[in-house]
């Protein structure tokens, strides 16, 4: 377990005869009957040690004090200003948890994530109702931890619940259906049922396309994760030409934000580099990336100039992510590939990336 998660000893045995009587108090992750309570906000409970020390990891060292004033009831928190008061706090938690479980789910700590996502879900229930349109992204949450730990029963029955909260919404917008479709496309793909995933991905490209543009990177997402499925399908020309899509969207993209960094440099030679992603958006669009970039050298073909965009596309992507060793590395790799093809327009960019990786002073922003 890293350092940073280690807690002292946070939890004291539940003395029955202290609770009032008929109380009964249920563990925080799994609800059954709980022995231990946290001694730090003692209003959080949990069966054994075991589940106190996941939902520590997961979340409630993040909320521990915040659930105070929410868990306690008072004069005031009976009184309507007091309802909506607790109300705000705790769509204040849902989007903290939300946070936490998306940034963990980037990071591949699925089994980390899942307190957060069951916390996030059972706030936004206490806040908008059972069964309504806004308890879906917290069932997506938790459906997109559960898959990432193989539960995929479990995240047949949460995207089925979200499904059925879209359907009696008729006014639902078009970016949940996009994030709906998404997962029950990544389940069906997970399923092995291909037809089924590469349905529900032409609707998430349709909605995501409807709600950011079709050429926004959101929307482009849904073209890779397509093209995932047509290469497990062994359709290579598709998958190649969806891939093509991606880099293409991404490299735009890159190149704008490069040179906004470039232009607010020469203004402020002492600017530090704001992020450009969140820890998330990055790693989701560097696992791209690097998929394409794979796939492109290992196909017979080489096609050097779609070599020579994905990886001046990463090289971009670390190096506004403020790691010039990778940027280094991925723009010489582009160099090469741009340099088996005479005149080819992007090797004077990649050349000016590389340059400015050895020279820009102010790589990191922290």
């Amino acid at each position: 377990m890293e350092a940073e998660h280690q807690n002292p000893r946070t939890t004291s045995k539940i003395i029955p005869l202290a609770l009032p009587k008929g109380t009964e108090k249920l563990c925080e992750l799994c609800q059954r009957r709980a022995q231990l309570q946290c001694t730090k906000c003692r209003v959080t409970f949990y069966c054994d040690a075991e589940h106190q020390q996941a939902d520590w990891i997961g979340i409630h060292e993040r909320i521990c004090q915040l659930l105070v004033p929410i868990r306690t009831p008072t004069l005031f928190s009976l009184q309507r200003a007091g309802r909506i008061e607790i109300q705000l706090k705790k769509a204040e938690l849902i989007e903290i948890c939300r946070f936490v479980a998306e940034s963990k789910l980037s990071e591949g700590r699925h089994q980390e994530a899942l307190p957060a996502a069951q916390f996030c879900l059972r706030c936004s229930i206490d806040v908008h109702g059972p069964s309504t349109v806004q308890l879906v992204p917290a069932y997506l949450l938790l459906a997109d931890a559960n898959m990432g730990m193989g539960n995929l029963a479990l995240v047949a029955e949460l995207l089925s619940q979200a499904e059925w909260a879209v359907l009696k919404s008729p006014e639902c917008g078009h970016a949940v259906h996009h994030r709906l479709h998404r997962s029950l496309g990544r389940l069906h793909t997970k399923t092995g049922n291909l037809e089924a995933a590469l349905h529900n991905f032409a609707n998430d490209i349709y909605f995501a396309s409807e709600e950011y543009g079709l050429d926004s990177t959101v929307t482009c997402s849904g073209y890779f994760l397509m093209a995932d499925v047509f290469a497990k399908q062994g359709k290579m020309p598709i998958a190649r030409s969806l891939y093509s899509e991606v880099a293409h969207t991404w490299h735009s993209h890159l190149a704008k934000l490069l040179k906004t960094h470039i232009k607010n440099v020469q203004k402020n030679p002492n600017l530090l580099m704001e992020p450009s992603f969140d820890k998330a958006q990055h790693v989701e669009v560097d696992g791209m990336l690097r998929t394409i970039l794979e796939f492109e050298q290992n196909d017979s073909r080489k096609d050097s100039a779609q070599i020579a965009l994905v990886a001046h596309c990463l090289a971009m992507l670390w190096f506004l992510g403020g790691d010039a060793l990778k940027a280094m590395g991925f723009g010489r790799t582009a160099l090469q590939a741009s340099q088996l093809i005479p005149n080819l327009d992007l090797t004077e960019s990649i050349q000016g990336l590389l340059q400015l990786v050895q020279t820009d002073p102010h790589p990191r922003s922290d």
